[in-house]
């Protein structure tokens, strides 16, 4: 027998696999080590190592971070409203350029005295020669094709720049026209306005066309070297100069220092490789941290290790929790605190124990940290959410306990960021909330935890302590047709189910588990019910028409048998192995000494005889055996004294020992002593001695 490391073993079932190693065999360690390598990989590729900062910035309010020390020079920049305003200033010395084409007056003048050459209609030639000076005039004063790169046509201070031949010469926004204000300043000039409906008629405006033609590309030069002439920054800071201490107000000055030191951040990484040391860093600690879980599950949860499907719901956590996390950071979606880590432990501990529980939830939340700017906070209400999960799921006895879980690891998670916010802050009036939100949301998805443990069952092949409950439940079909069918054997699953789960209280295993294996280890008797005593009634044997072969047999394939109802019935492997294990690779004793003693002198093969096995390989399972040996031996016992029983626990547990059903199971001879005193104690109570009640005489002279 070997030495159990710890207390209990997982409620699933494993094969057990020679090993070449302390690891296991080659093909287990290629396994394990492709588990990590992808583990590490996936989690460092997501992690985001662009060295941006993004911690939160608010003025007015506590620096909640570390104490900050400027780690290179830098400039100070100003403010976006301060450069704005500066630029508006600047701005207000910009002068567009105009290039004038001086040929295009000329042009449109004699156009318009070629088109009238026979004179106006309705006017004197007088007229003619008046509106051709006044459209010289107006070309002379310049017509622009747009007014818009002025800025404002009322404002009376704009000036631009017209050129004239390469030489540029300033020019008042005011004293040029657009084409439609030179045709209004035409028709309404002094000599014309008298005759102006009949001016109207003519299509002045089709001799009005710009000569002053917009220059965008030396406009914006201009502009451009006007706005250049601004400093970005309004100081220097020096490498190792302290910006801010933890707790210190940000005022406005310390608020822009803070910004320039982020901008200059990110200036700085866009320039940078990618491939820094910022990379290698991540990949040492996520690496450090895989390694040391794996190494704690190879030392005190040897099952575990031994289970890829265990080590693969472990790598899968991780690599799940830390992937979003790393894309709610990248991509500045939401908040961490959104994302509901105490789910983690919850599985681990549904299926596991608290303890690896407990460490796994550690990795994958330190892991979650180190991208975060606030490690310290987002430590803290993690793990106590999580404390709060894998303690009130301590003893999972129904459904409805996830439901507490998720509202219990809520308050917790909720109690601990405020916990740490009073400690940062010095005034609750400035309490954020959003936080909070977050945390409330993370805690309304942790109800989802009980959709997704079928899942998770169906995906990794566990069996959750839920699952266990519910296939006790005695109105399912394999167990109600067992009590109509085969009633003694009911009868006797539920007894032996009592005794194991009390063994496995007292020797550390899962009672939970050890029932509900009881209730179907011998379902495959419902198959043929009457080949068993405890089913047979009127003194009728049917093994008195057998040979001692065909009668061992019978009753051997109960358990082949009951594999085959399992299986029909999508009964888990954990429940399955309890059928197959129960007798081990014993013989069926009875018909085998019968055989022997009626057939002293024939050899025969022992194969007929024995069980298919394999024996236990848990300690749930050597439980039981020994509680399904001794409860059916007792029911023969002739009467039932304390010795009697302690002679027969003693006499069938040491026989399954010395006959070595216990040698490949984790079970240690002061668990089986401990058996042997809850065997005893519950025996004695169940059959215990009643008190022979006294007749009532009768008195004499009575008839």
């Amino acid at each position: 027998m070997n030495n159990s490391l710890h207390n209990s073993l997982t409620p699933y079932s494993r094969t057990l696999a020679p090993r070449s190693s302390f690891f296991g065999t080659w093909r287990d360690i290629i396994w394990r080590l492709a588990l990590i390598v992808g583990t590490v990989a996936l989690v460092v590729w997501f992690m985001p190592r662009d060295n941006r900062l993004t911690f939160k910035i608010e003025q007015g309010k506590p620096w909640r971070y570390a104490d900050l020390t400027a780690p290179f020079d830098f400039p100070i920049y100003k403010s976006d409203a301060t450069i704005k305003a500066e630029k508006d200033s600047a701005l207000r010395d910009y002068e567009p350029y105009y290039t004038l084409h001086s040929d295009v007056g000329r042009s449109q003048v004699r156009a318009f005295m070629q088109t009238y050459a026979n004179g106006l209609p309705g006017l004197s030639d007088d007229y003619k020669s008046i509106i051709a000076n006044r459209l010289a005039t107006l070309y002379t004063q310049g017509i622009v094709d747009t007014k818009e790169p002025l800025g404002d046509p009322s404002d009376t201070t704009s000036t631009m720049r017209v050129v004239v031949d390469n030489r540029a010469v300033s020019k008042m926004g005011t004293s040029v026209y657009t084409a439609m204000q030179a045709y209004e300043a035409l028709i309404h000039d002094e000599a014309l306005n008298a005759r102006r409906e009949e001016l109207q008629q003519l299509n002045l405006n089709d001799f009005i066309v710009p000569n002053l033609i917009y220059d965008k590309e030396r406009s914006e030069l201009s502009r451009q070297e006007l706005l250049n002439t601004i400093p970005q920054a309004s100081g220097v800071a020096q490498r190792g100069q302290k910006i801010i201490s933890r707790g210190t107000l940000v005022d406005e000055q310390t608020y822009m220092l803070l910004e320039s030191y982020v901008k200059e951040s990110e200036r700085r990484y866009a320039a940078e490789s990618k491939l820094n040391t910022t990379y290698f860093g991540e990949l040492l600690y996520v690496l450090l941290l895989v390694v040391a879980f794996t190494v704690y599950l190879a030392l005190f949860r040897r099952d575990y290790f031994d289970h890829l499907p265990s080590l693969a719901l472990f790598y899968s956590l991780i690599v799940l929790f830390s992937v979003l996390a790393s894309l709610l950071v990248s991509h500045n979606l939401l908040h961490v605190y959104i994302l509901p880590v105490a789910m983690a432990p919850i599985f681990v501990r549904v299926f596991m124990d608290s303890r690896t529980a407990f460490m796994l939830h550690t990795v994958i939340v330190l892991i979650m940290a180190i991208i975060l700017m606030r490690p310290f906070d987002f430590i803290a209400v993690e793990i106590m959410a999580g404390l709060a999960a894998i303690y009130s799921m301590r003893e999972l006895s129904s459904r409805s306990q996830l439901f507490w879980t998720a509202a219990l690891t809520t308050v917790a998670a909720l109690m601990m960021n405020f916990a740490v916010y009073m400690i940062q802050e010095d005034d609750i009036s400035r309490l954020d909330a959003s936080e909070f939100n977050y945390l409330i949301v993370a805690g309304i998805l942790l109800f989802c935890s009980y959709p997704l443990l079928y899942i998770m069952e169906r995906l990794f092949g566990f069996t959750s302590d839920i699952t266990l409950i519910e296939l006790s439940d005695m109105n399912k079909p394999l167990l109600r047709r067992m009590s109509e069918v085969a009633p003694g054997t009911f009868q006797h699953s539920i007894q032996v189910g009592n005794l194991a789960a009390e063994i496995a209280r007292k020797v550390g295993a899962n009672p939970l588990l050890v029932r509900t294996g009881a209730l179907y280890h011998d379902i495959g008797k419902t198959q043929n019910p009457i080949y068993f005593t405890e089913n047979q009634s009127g003194g009728i044997n049917p093994h008195e028409q057998l040979s001692c072969i065909d009668s061992a047999q019978m009753i051997i394939s109960h358990v082949t048998e009951g594999l085959k109802l399992a299986d029909k019935h999508n009964l888990p492997d954990v429940i399955k192995t309890f059928i197959s294990t129960h007798h081990g690779q014993g013989k069926a004793k009875y018909f085998y000494v019968k055989w022997k003693n009626d057939h002293p002198n024939e050899e025969i093969d022992d194969l007929l005889f024995t069980y298919p096995g394999p024996n236990p390989f848990t300690k749930e399972q050597a439980v039981l055996m020994m509680a399904d040996a001794v409860e059916a031996a007792s029911r023969s016992l002739p009467d039932y004294t304390e010795q009697s029983i302690r002679n027969l626990v003693t006499r069938i547990i040491d026989s399954q020992v010395s006959e070595g059903y216990f040698r490949e199971c984790p079970i240690t001879f002061r668990d089986i002593q401990y058996s042997k005193t809850v065997l005893i104690e519950k025996l004695k109570t169940i059959y215990h001695t009643r008190i022979s009640y006294p007749e009532l005489k009768k008195e004499e002279g009575q008839s």
